[in-house]
Protein backbone atom coordinates (compact mmCIF):
# COMPACT_ATOMS: atom_id res chain seq x y z
CA UNK A 1 0.00 0.00 0.00
CA UNK A 2 1.15 3.73 -0.59
CA UNK A 3 2.62 5.41 2.30
CA UNK A 4 -0.08 8.51 2.07
CA UNK A 5 -2.97 5.45 1.84
CA UNK A 6 -5.11 5.09 5.15
CA UNK A 7 -4.87 1.64 6.65
CA UNK A 8 -8.40 0.66 8.43
CA UNK A 9 -8.63 -1.63 10.81
CA UNK A 10 -12.37 -3.13 11.87
CA UNK A 11 -12.72 -4.43 15.43
CA UNK A 12 -15.63 -5.72 17.15
CA UNK A 13 -17.15 -3.79 20.01
CA UNK A 14 -19.50 -3.96 22.66
CA UNK A 15 -18.57 -0.94 24.64
CA UNK A 16 -20.83 2.39 24.11
CA UNK A 17 -20.96 4.90 21.30
CA UNK A 18 -17.68 6.81 20.39
CA UNK A 19 -16.09 8.68 18.30
CA UNK A 20 -12.63 10.15 18.51
CA UNK A 21 -9.57 11.16 16.52
CA UNK A 22 -5.99 11.66 18.40
CA UNK A 23 -3.24 12.84 16.65
CA UNK A 24 -0.04 11.46 17.85
CA UNK A 25 3.23 13.36 18.63
CA UNK A 26 5.02 11.73 15.77
CA UNK A 27 2.36 12.97 13.00
CA UNK A 28 0.49 9.80 13.19
CA UNK A 29 -3.33 10.15 12.65
CA UNK A 30 -5.72 7.92 14.73
CA UNK A 31 -9.51 7.66 13.62
CA UNK A 32 -11.71 5.68 16.20
CA UNK A 33 -15.12 4.37 15.59
CA UNK A 34 -17.03 3.20 17.72
CA UNK A 35 -21.19 2.09 18.40
CA UNK A 36 -23.06 0.54 20.90
CA UNK A 37 -22.48 -3.45 20.80
CA UNK A 38 -26.58 -4.15 20.81
CA UNK A 39 -26.79 -1.79 17.32
CA UNK A 40 -26.73 -5.38 15.10
CA UNK A 41 -22.70 -6.06 15.44
CA UNK A 42 -22.08 -2.69 14.39
CA UNK A 43 -17.87 -2.81 14.54
CA UNK A 44 -15.57 -0.18 15.34
CA UNK A 45 -12.87 1.23 13.17
CA UNK A 46 -9.48 2.64 13.13
CA UNK A 47 -8.02 4.82 10.88
CA UNK A 48 -4.09 5.16 10.61
CA UNK A 49 -1.61 7.68 8.61
CA UNK A 50 1.70 6.04 8.21
CA UNK A 51 4.87 7.62 9.99
CA UNK A 52 7.35 8.92 8.24
CA UNK A 53 10.77 8.59 9.45
CA UNK A 54 11.69 12.15 8.41
CA UNK A 55 11.06 14.10 11.59
CA UNK A 56 13.61 17.44 12.00
CA UNK A 57 15.20 16.47 15.77
CA UNK A 58 17.72 19.36 15.48
CA UNK A 59 16.23 22.01 13.98
CA UNK A 60 17.92 24.92 15.77
CA UNK A 61 21.49 25.32 17.93
CA UNK A 62 21.45 24.70 21.55
CA UNK A 63 23.76 24.86 24.17
CA UNK A 64 23.93 22.44 26.76
CA UNK A 65 22.17 22.73 30.07
CA UNK A 66 24.95 23.45 32.40
CA UNK A 67 26.93 25.35 29.92
CA UNK A 68 27.94 29.31 30.86
CA UNK A 69 26.13 30.32 27.72
CA UNK A 70 22.69 28.39 28.29
CA UNK A 71 19.96 30.69 27.68
CA UNK A 72 18.02 29.94 31.05
CA UNK A 73 19.91 28.60 34.26
CA UNK A 74 18.33 25.43 35.24
CA UNK A 75 16.64 24.44 38.13
CA UNK A 76 18.72 22.84 41.16
CA UNK A 77 16.13 21.93 43.26
CA UNK A 78 16.88 18.22 42.58
CA UNK A 79 20.68 18.28 43.80
CA UNK A 80 19.16 20.27 46.57
CA UNK A 81 17.05 17.65 47.40
CA UNK A 82 19.83 15.36 47.39
CA UNK A 83 22.15 17.42 49.33
CA UNK A 84 19.49 17.46 52.23
CA UNK A 85 19.21 14.03 51.89
CA UNK A 86 22.92 13.16 51.94
CA UNK A 87 23.50 15.88 55.15
CA UNK A 88 20.53 13.86 56.66
CA UNK A 89 22.08 10.35 56.12
CA UNK A 90 25.78 11.16 57.29
CA UNK A 91 24.29 13.00 60.15
CA UNK A 92 22.04 9.87 60.62
CA UNK A 93 25.78 7.59 60.59
CA UNK A 94 27.28 10.50 63.29
CA UNK A 95 24.54 9.83 65.31
CA UNK A 96 24.79 5.62 65.59
CA UNK A 97 28.44 6.16 65.80
CA UNK A 98 28.34 8.56 68.72
CA UNK A 99 25.53 6.43 70.49
CA UNK A 100 27.47 3.16 69.89
CA UNK A 101 30.85 5.03 71.21
CA UNK A 102 29.80 7.24 74.48
CA UNK A 103 25.91 5.98 75.17
CA UNK A 104 23.39 8.29 75.81
CA UNK A 105 25.12 10.93 77.92
CA UNK A 106 21.77 12.89 78.50
CA UNK A 107 21.27 13.41 82.42
CA UNK A 108 17.75 15.69 83.19
CA UNK A 109 19.12 15.77 86.90
CA UNK A 110 22.97 16.45 86.37
CA UNK A 111 23.34 19.73 86.63
CA UNK A 112 25.65 21.75 88.44
CA UNK A 113 23.52 25.23 88.86
CA UNK A 114 25.21 26.63 91.94
CA UNK A 115 22.01 28.09 94.36
CA UNK A 116 24.09 31.06 95.03
CA UNK A 117 24.66 31.42 90.73
CA UNK A 118 20.90 31.15 90.62
CA UNK A 119 20.17 33.54 92.83
CA UNK A 120 22.58 35.75 91.95
CA UNK A 121 21.48 35.55 88.19
CA UNK A 122 18.07 36.70 89.18
CA UNK A 123 18.83 39.04 91.66
CA UNK A 124 20.96 41.00 88.84
CA UNK A 125 18.15 40.20 86.09
CA UNK A 126 16.20 42.77 88.63
CA UNK A 127 18.68 45.24 89.78
CA UNK A 128 20.72 45.89 85.97
CA UNK A 129 17.69 47.77 85.07
CA UNK A 130 16.94 50.35 87.90
CA UNK A 131 20.27 51.96 85.75
CA UNK A 132 17.67 52.56 83.18
CA UNK A 133 15.33 54.31 85.59
CA UNK A 134 18.13 56.11 87.00
CA UNK A 135 18.70 57.72 83.27
CA UNK A 136 15.38 58.33 83.31
CA UNK A 137 15.45 60.37 86.27
CA UNK A 138 18.48 62.21 84.76
CA UNK A 139 16.16 62.84 81.74
CA UNK A 140 12.91 64.04 83.76
CA UNK A 141 15.76 66.73 85.21
CA UNK A 142 16.78 67.79 82.16
CA UNK A 143 12.83 68.26 80.68
CA UNK A 144 12.17 69.93 83.35
CA UNK A 145 14.73 73.02 83.00
CA UNK A 146 14.42 72.28 79.38
CA UNK A 147 10.53 73.42 79.82
CA UNK A 148 11.44 76.72 81.56
CA UNK A 149 14.23 77.86 79.23
CA UNK A 150 11.91 77.31 76.29
CA UNK A 151 9.19 79.28 78.45
CA UNK A 152 11.89 82.44 79.17
CA UNK A 153 12.70 82.05 75.53
CA UNK A 154 8.96 82.79 74.49
CA UNK A 155 8.11 85.31 77.08
CA UNK A 156 11.43 87.92 75.67
CA UNK A 157 10.13 86.99 72.11
CA UNK A 158 13.35 85.43 71.25
CA UNK A 159 14.32 83.92 67.68
CA UNK A 160 13.83 80.32 67.59
CA UNK A 161 17.35 80.23 66.14
CA UNK A 162 19.67 79.71 69.02
CA UNK A 163 22.07 82.18 69.94
CA UNK A 164 25.77 81.64 71.06
CA UNK A 165 24.98 82.36 74.54
CA UNK A 166 21.94 80.03 74.20
CA UNK A 167 23.76 77.00 72.32
CA UNK A 168 26.69 77.29 74.90
CA UNK A 169 24.67 77.04 77.93
CA UNK A 170 22.78 73.93 76.26
CA UNK A 171 26.20 72.71 75.61
CA UNK A 172 27.02 72.87 78.79
CA UNK A 173 24.20 71.53 80.57
CA UNK A 174 24.45 68.74 77.96
CA UNK A 175 27.95 67.78 79.30
CA UNK A 176 26.22 67.81 82.42
CA UNK A 177 24.01 65.81 81.96
CA UNK A 178 26.48 63.39 79.37
CA UNK A 179 28.72 62.84 82.50
CA UNK A 180 26.01 61.45 84.40
CA UNK A 181 24.56 59.62 81.90
CA UNK A 182 28.23 57.88 81.23
CA UNK A 183 28.24 57.24 84.76
CA UNK A 184 25.39 55.74 85.30
CA UNK A 185 26.18 53.10 81.88
CA UNK A 186 29.41 52.54 82.66
CA UNK A 187 28.72 51.72 86.45
CA UNK A 188 25.93 49.51 85.20
CA UNK A 189 28.66 47.36 82.99
CA UNK A 190 31.41 47.19 85.24
CA UNK A 191 29.26 46.64 88.79
CA UNK A 192 27.55 44.06 87.55
CA UNK A 193 30.16 41.97 85.05
CA UNK A 194 32.23 42.38 88.55
CA UNK A 195 30.18 40.58 90.50
CA UNK A 196 29.19 37.88 87.38
CA UNK A 197 33.35 37.15 86.83
CA UNK A 198 33.99 36.64 90.23
CA UNK A 199 30.72 35.45 92.23
CA UNK A 200 28.59 33.59 89.23
CA UNK A 201 29.97 30.41 88.34
CA UNK A 202 28.18 28.56 85.66
CA UNK A 203 28.92 29.89 82.28
CA UNK A 204 25.31 29.74 81.01
CA UNK A 205 23.79 31.85 83.95
CA UNK A 206 27.15 34.23 83.68
CA UNK A 207 26.09 34.47 80.13
CA UNK A 208 22.59 35.04 80.09
CA UNK A 209 22.86 37.86 82.85
CA UNK A 210 25.98 39.71 81.42
CA UNK A 211 23.85 39.76 78.36
CA UNK A 212 21.12 41.50 79.79
CA UNK A 213 23.67 43.90 81.26
CA UNK A 214 25.33 44.98 77.85
CA UNK A 215 21.55 44.82 76.60
CA UNK A 216 20.67 47.76 79.23
CA UNK A 217 24.05 49.10 78.88
CA UNK A 218 23.09 49.78 75.08
CA UNK A 219 19.44 51.31 76.12
CA UNK A 220 20.85 53.69 78.25
CA UNK A 221 23.03 55.05 75.76
CA UNK A 222 20.84 54.93 73.04
CA UNK A 223 17.69 56.86 75.69
CA UNK A 224 20.38 59.79 76.60
CA UNK A 225 21.54 60.66 72.95
CA UNK A 226 17.99 60.28 71.23
CA UNK A 227 16.74 62.52 73.69
CA UNK A 228 19.44 64.94 73.45
CA UNK A 229 18.98 65.95 70.27
CA UNK A 230 15.26 65.83 71.21
CA UNK A 231 15.80 68.21 73.49
CA UNK A 232 17.85 70.30 71.25
CA UNK A 233 14.78 70.34 68.71
CA UNK A 234 12.20 71.42 71.05
CA UNK A 235 14.53 74.86 72.31
CA UNK A 236 15.72 76.00 68.82
CA UNK A 237 13.14 74.58 66.85
CA UNK A 238 14.74 76.33 63.64
CA UNK A 239 13.46 74.47 59.97
CA UNK A 240 16.98 72.45 60.03
CA UNK A 241 16.28 70.90 63.51
CA UNK A 242 12.57 70.56 63.08
CA UNK A 243 13.21 68.89 59.36
CA UNK A 244 15.53 65.99 60.53
CA UNK A 245 12.46 64.99 63.50
CA UNK A 246 10.39 61.68 61.71
CA UNK A 247 7.31 62.49 61.27
CA UNK A 248 6.13 59.52 63.32
CA UNK A 249 7.80 61.76 66.56
CA UNK A 250 4.57 64.10 66.08
CA UNK A 251 2.81 61.51 67.88
CA UNK A 252 4.40 61.95 71.42
CA UNK A 253 7.00 65.02 71.02
CA UNK A 254 9.64 66.36 73.08
CA UNK A 255 9.13 66.16 76.43
CA UNK A 256 5.69 64.92 76.60
CA UNK A 257 7.78 61.30 75.90
CA UNK A 258 9.95 61.64 79.22
CA UNK A 259 7.17 59.28 81.04
CA UNK A 260 7.86 56.68 83.09
CA UNK A 261 5.39 54.17 81.12
CA UNK A 262 7.48 55.59 77.59
CA UNK A 263 10.87 54.12 79.47
CA UNK A 264 8.97 51.05 80.63
CA UNK A 265 7.94 50.16 76.79
CA UNK A 266 11.11 50.84 75.69
CA UNK A 267 12.58 48.66 78.30
CA UNK A 268 10.83 45.62 77.16
CA UNK A 269 10.53 46.40 73.91
CA UNK A 270 12.70 44.21 71.22
CA UNK A 271 14.96 46.92 70.23
CA UNK A 272 18.28 48.62 71.30
CA UNK A 273 17.42 51.74 69.16
CA UNK A 274 15.17 54.56 71.41
CA UNK A 275 12.37 56.00 69.59
CA UNK A 276 9.55 58.54 71.21
CA UNK A 277 7.35 56.00 68.92
CA UNK A 278 7.18 53.03 67.65
CA UNK A 279 4.96 51.38 64.76
CA UNK A 280 2.64 49.10 66.75
CA UNK A 281 -0.12 46.65 65.45
CA UNK A 282 -3.39 46.17 66.26
CA UNK A 283 -3.90 43.59 68.67
CA UNK A 284 -2.31 40.55 70.53
CA UNK A 285 -2.19 37.42 68.84
CA UNK A 286 -1.99 34.78 71.36
CA UNK A 287 -2.21 31.80 69.24
CA UNK A 288 0.70 33.31 67.25
CA UNK A 289 2.82 34.06 70.97
CA UNK A 290 2.23 29.93 71.70
CA UNK A 291 3.61 28.95 68.90
CA UNK A 292 6.38 30.66 69.25
CA UNK A 293 6.94 30.38 72.79
CA UNK A 294 6.78 26.25 71.94
CA UNK A 295 9.20 27.00 69.63
CA UNK A 296 11.72 28.32 71.65
CA UNK A 297 11.25 25.72 74.45
CA UNK A 298 11.83 23.02 71.44
CA UNK A 299 14.44 24.50 69.99
CA UNK A 300 16.20 25.14 73.68
CA UNK A 301 15.63 21.40 74.70
CA UNK A 302 17.96 20.50 70.48
CA UNK A 303 20.15 22.66 71.89
CA UNK A 304 21.24 21.13 74.79
CA UNK A 305 20.54 17.60 73.59
CA UNK A 306 23.02 18.36 70.69
CA UNK A 307 25.56 20.13 73.40
CA UNK A 308 25.68 17.53 75.82
CA UNK A 309 25.34 14.37 73.41
CA UNK A 310 27.52 15.61 70.63
CA UNK A 311 29.44 18.63 70.91
CA UNK A 312 30.85 18.31 74.76
CA UNK A 313 32.28 14.88 73.62
CA UNK A 314 34.51 16.83 70.61
CA UNK A 315 35.53 18.95 73.23
CA UNK A 316 36.69 16.79 75.84
CA UNK A 317 38.72 14.57 73.29
CA UNK A 318 40.23 17.61 71.86
CA UNK A 319 41.77 18.78 75.12
CA UNK A 320 44.67 16.27 75.03
CA UNK A 321 45.39 17.46 71.24
CA UNK A 322 45.68 20.95 72.04
CA UNK A 323 48.22 20.50 75.23
CA UNK A 324 50.30 18.35 73.37
CA UNK A 325 50.01 20.68 69.88
CA UNK A 326 48.83 18.15 67.57
CA UNK A 327 48.22 20.42 64.93
CA UNK A 328 46.95 17.57 62.72
CA UNK A 329 44.54 16.31 65.27
CA UNK A 330 43.33 20.00 66.03
CA UNK A 331 42.12 20.35 62.84
CA UNK A 332 39.91 17.53 62.50
CA UNK A 333 38.54 18.26 65.66
CA UNK A 334 37.83 21.88 64.26
CA UNK A 335 36.31 19.94 61.25
CA UNK A 336 34.60 17.52 63.11
CA UNK A 337 33.46 20.34 65.93
CA UNK A 338 31.80 22.77 62.75
CA UNK A 339 29.18 20.55 61.90
CA UNK A 340 27.66 20.22 65.32
CA UNK A 341 28.10 24.21 66.22
CA UNK A 342 26.56 25.40 63.02
CA UNK A 343 23.28 23.41 63.64
CA UNK A 344 23.72 24.52 67.45
CA UNK A 345 24.03 27.88 66.08
CA UNK A 346 21.67 28.21 63.64
CA UNK A 347 19.13 26.39 66.14
CA UNK A 348 19.95 29.45 68.48
CA UNK A 349 19.62 31.92 65.83
CA UNK A 350 16.42 30.62 65.04
CA UNK A 351 15.20 30.39 68.36
CA UNK A 352 16.08 33.95 69.37
CA UNK A 353 15.59 35.82 66.21
CA UNK A 354 12.48 34.21 64.68
CA UNK A 355 10.83 33.09 67.87
CA UNK A 356 11.65 34.68 70.70
CA UNK A 357 11.50 38.00 69.50
CA UNK A 358 8.46 38.03 67.49
CA UNK A 359 6.88 36.43 70.55
CA UNK A 360 8.02 39.28 72.60
CA UNK A 361 7.20 41.89 70.02
CA UNK A 362 3.63 40.35 69.82
CA UNK A 363 3.40 40.80 73.39
CA UNK A 364 4.33 44.26 73.12
CA UNK A 365 2.63 45.16 69.82
CA UNK A 366 5.75 46.17 68.73
CA UNK A 367 5.40 46.47 64.72
CA UNK A 368 8.79 46.31 63.17
CA UNK A 369 9.62 42.69 63.11
CA UNK A 370 12.40 43.12 60.75
CA UNK A 371 15.22 41.75 63.42
CA UNK A 372 17.33 40.25 60.34
CA UNK A 373 17.35 39.94 56.65
CA UNK A 374 18.63 37.00 54.25
CA UNK A 375 22.29 36.64 55.80
CA UNK A 376 22.66 33.42 54.53
CA UNK A 377 23.19 34.87 51.39
CA UNK A 378 25.64 37.36 52.07
CA UNK A 379 28.25 37.73 49.31
CA UNK A 380 30.51 38.62 52.14
CA UNK A 381 31.02 39.50 55.62
CA UNK A 382 30.23 43.31 55.11
CA UNK A 383 26.71 41.87 54.23
CA UNK A 384 26.61 39.19 56.71
CA UNK A 385 27.19 42.06 59.52
CA UNK A 386 24.92 44.28 58.57
CA UNK A 387 21.41 41.71 57.46
CA UNK A 388 22.13 38.78 60.27
CA UNK A 389 21.94 40.69 64.08
CA UNK A 390 19.75 44.06 62.71
CA UNK A 391 18.89 45.41 66.77
CA UNK A 392 22.67 45.79 66.94
CA UNK A 393 23.47 46.91 63.43
CA UNK A 394 20.71 50.09 63.63
CA UNK A 395 22.40 50.61 67.36
CA UNK A 396 26.02 50.91 65.78
CA UNK A 397 24.96 52.61 62.78
CA UNK A 398 22.61 55.23 64.66
CA UNK A 399 24.71 55.82 67.48
CA UNK A 400 28.42 55.13 66.46
CA UNK A 401 29.08 55.09 62.49
CA UNK A 402 26.49 58.02 61.21
CA UNK A 403 27.92 60.77 64.24
CA UNK A 404 31.47 59.62 63.18
CA UNK A 405 30.73 60.17 59.57
CA UNK A 406 28.98 63.64 60.40
CA UNK A 407 32.17 64.30 62.55
CA UNK A 408 34.03 63.78 59.29
CA UNK A 409 36.25 60.96 59.92
CA UNK A 410 36.31 58.63 56.98
CA UNK A 411 34.19 55.69 56.09
CA UNK A 412 37.23 53.31 57.37
CA UNK A 413 38.00 54.77 60.28
CA UNK A 414 34.44 54.71 61.36
CA UNK A 415 34.04 51.11 60.75
CA UNK A 416 37.10 50.48 62.54
CA UNK A 417 35.74 51.90 65.57
CA UNK A 418 32.23 50.57 65.16
CA UNK A 419 34.34 47.33 65.18
CA UNK A 420 36.48 48.60 67.95
CA UNK A 421 33.31 48.84 69.87
CA UNK A 422 31.49 45.41 69.22
CA UNK A 423 34.94 43.65 70.05
CA UNK A 424 34.91 45.44 73.43
CA UNK A 425 31.53 44.22 73.60
CA UNK A 426 32.05 40.82 72.29
CA UNK A 427 34.81 40.11 74.60
CA UNK A 428 33.00 40.63 77.94
CA UNK A 429 30.05 38.44 76.56
CA UNK A 430 32.49 35.74 76.04
CA UNK A 431 35.61 36.52 78.10
CA UNK A 432 33.17 37.29 81.52
CA UNK A 433 30.84 34.41 82.10
CA UNK A 434 33.83 32.45 81.19
CA UNK A 435 36.40 33.88 83.51
CA UNK A 436 38.74 34.07 80.76
CA UNK A 437 39.50 37.41 79.23
CA UNK A 438 42.23 36.36 76.65
CA UNK A 439 41.12 38.74 73.93
CA UNK A 440 40.03 35.62 71.62
CA UNK A 441 36.77 37.46 70.81
CA UNK A 442 38.31 40.85 70.42
CA UNK A 443 41.07 39.55 67.70
CA UNK A 444 37.96 37.97 66.16
CA UNK A 445 36.00 41.00 65.99
CA UNK A 446 38.84 43.12 64.75
CA UNK A 447 39.91 40.13 62.25
CA UNK A 448 36.75 41.03 60.43
CA UNK A 449 37.82 44.09 59.26
CA UNK A 450 40.29 43.01 56.60
CA UNK A 451 37.84 39.95 55.83
CA UNK A 452 35.30 42.85 54.78
CA UNK A 453 37.94 44.30 52.47
CA UNK A 454 38.69 40.88 50.94
CA UNK A 455 35.00 40.26 50.25
CA UNK A 456 34.22 43.48 49.27
CA UNK A 457 35.70 43.31 45.73
CA UNK A 458 33.42 39.58 45.35
CA UNK A 459 30.10 41.56 46.37
CA UNK A 460 30.81 44.22 43.16
CA UNK A 461 31.92 41.88 41.06
CA UNK A 462 29.42 41.50 38.09
CA UNK A 463 27.38 38.79 37.54
CA UNK A 464 27.09 35.78 39.90
CA UNK A 465 30.17 34.33 40.49
CA UNK A 466 31.21 37.27 42.17
CA UNK A 467 28.68 36.81 45.20
CA UNK A 468 29.31 32.84 44.64
CA UNK A 469 32.89 32.76 45.59
CA UNK A 470 31.80 35.93 48.53
CA UNK A 471 29.41 33.55 49.70
CA UNK A 472 31.65 30.30 49.91
CA UNK A 473 34.19 32.82 51.65
CA UNK A 474 31.70 33.52 54.15
CA UNK A 475 30.37 30.10 55.12
CA UNK A 476 34.50 28.81 55.51
CA UNK A 477 35.08 31.56 57.66
CA UNK A 478 32.03 31.59 59.89
CA UNK A 479 31.47 27.41 59.85
CA UNK A 480 34.89 26.68 60.08
CA UNK A 481 37.51 29.04 61.36
CA UNK A 482 34.94 31.16 63.63
CA UNK A 483 32.56 29.75 65.65
CA UNK A 484 34.43 25.81 66.31
CA UNK A 485 37.69 27.77 66.75
CA UNK A 486 36.15 29.66 69.69
CA UNK A 487 34.48 27.37 70.87
CA UNK A 488 37.86 25.12 71.13
CA UNK A 489 39.94 27.91 72.72
CA UNK A 490 37.63 29.13 75.53
CA UNK A 491 36.63 25.42 76.42
CA UNK A 492 40.11 24.65 76.88
CA UNK A 493 40.77 28.19 78.84
CA UNK A 494 37.77 26.78 81.05
CA UNK A 495 39.27 23.08 81.68
CA UNK A 496 43.19 24.62 81.97
CA UNK A 497 41.85 26.86 84.95
CA UNK A 498 39.26 24.69 86.58
CA UNK A 499 39.08 21.33 85.02
CA UNK A 500 40.56 18.10 83.83
CA UNK A 501 43.58 20.38 82.32
CA UNK A 502 43.82 22.45 85.58
CA UNK A 503 44.13 19.00 87.97
CA UNK A 504 46.63 17.31 85.43
CA UNK A 505 48.86 20.94 85.36
CA UNK A 506 48.28 20.81 89.23
CA UNK A 507 49.49 16.90 89.70
CA UNK A 508 52.45 17.38 86.86
CA UNK A 509 53.98 20.43 88.80
CA UNK A 510 53.49 18.60 92.15
CA UNK A 511 55.69 15.45 90.68
CA UNK A 512 58.24 18.13 89.80
CA UNK A 513 58.43 19.54 92.46
CA UNK A 514 58.77 16.16 94.69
Amino acid sequence: MDSATATSVEIPTRGASLRRTDVAANGTSVEVIASDGHTNGEKKTFAFKKYRHVTAVHSMSKPSTLSHDARALPSFLGFRNLMVIVLVVGNLRLVIENMQKYGNLICITCHDFRRQDVILGFLLYILVPCHLFIAYSFEWYAAKQARISRAQSMSKGGSSSPTEDQQARFESKWKSIRRAHLFNATLALAVNSWVVYFHVFHPLIGTITELHIIIVYMKVVSYALTNRDLRHAYLHPVKGELALLPELYEQCPYPQNITMSNLTYFWWAPTLVYQPVYPRSEKIRWIFVLKRLGEVVCLSVFIWFCSAQYAAPVLWNSLDKIDHLDFVSIVERLLKLSTISLIIWLAGFFALFQSALNALAEVMRFGDRSFYDDWWNSAGLGDYWRLWNKPVYQFMKRHIFSPLIGRGWSMTSASIAVFFVSAVLHELLVGIPTKNIIGVAFMGMLVQIPLIWITRVFETMKGPNGRLIGNCIFWVSFTVLGQPFAALIYFYAWQAKYGSVAKKMASNQTAVTS
